[in-house]
């Protein structure tokens, strides 16, 4: 018989964001550059597409860039830092004692339409993160930190967009 510990009490929001800004600060002195996650998602989907259709990869500019030639798209540090997201988010979780397999949602919503709704909201952030040339947390975060015009009309569109739609959304989640 497995006993179950409590979890862990959440971090404070504002140890959080200081710990998270420390994170960036180090990012840009160690590596010279941000925090963000698209480029290594992208990074990942690129080598998956050279494995099978290399050709399709030398013709396109965008994944040539990465992969084109004898390039490996994995040696590049956005890979290790998804890897790293990936990774700590694991062990995070299970020294806090908060891993477990679960779905989030609320109670009209189904779990089928939870994943779809997640898999299809994924999917539009993923392409916007093509369009904006980042994903939010290097918009967010990278592109804010550095004062980036661009960063904080991203984010601030972010912000209005999630205020527009959560009064009508609400009752999915009540």
């Amino acid at each position: 018989m497995s006993q179950e510990r409590a979890a862990s009490p959440l971090w404070n929001p504002y140890a959080g964001g200081v710990a998270l800004g420390i994170v960036l600060f180090l990012s840009y002195y160690l590596s010279g550059a941000g925090l963000g996650g698209s480029g290594g998602v992208a990074r990942v989907a690129t080598f998956a597409v050279d494995q099978v259709a290399s050709q399709q990869v030398d013709r396109n500019p965008y994944l040539a860039r990465m992969a084109g030639g004898d390039a490996n798209p994995l040696n590049h540090r956005m890979v290790w830092m998804l890897l790293g997201v990936i990774v700590g988010g694991f062990v995070s979780g299970l020294l806090a004692g908060r891993l477990r397999v679960e779905t989030i949602k609320g109670p009209a919503v189904g779990t089928r339409l939870r994943w779809a709704l997640a898999f299809l909201g994924g999917g539009f952030m993923g392409y916007g993160a093509g369009i904006a040339r980042g994903c939010t947390s290097g918009q967010a975060l990278s592109g804010g930190a550095v004062l980036a015009v661009g960063s904080w009309a991203f984010m601030m569109m972010v912000f209005a967009g999630a205020y527009l739609l959560a009064y009508p959304l609400r009752r999915l989640w009540n």
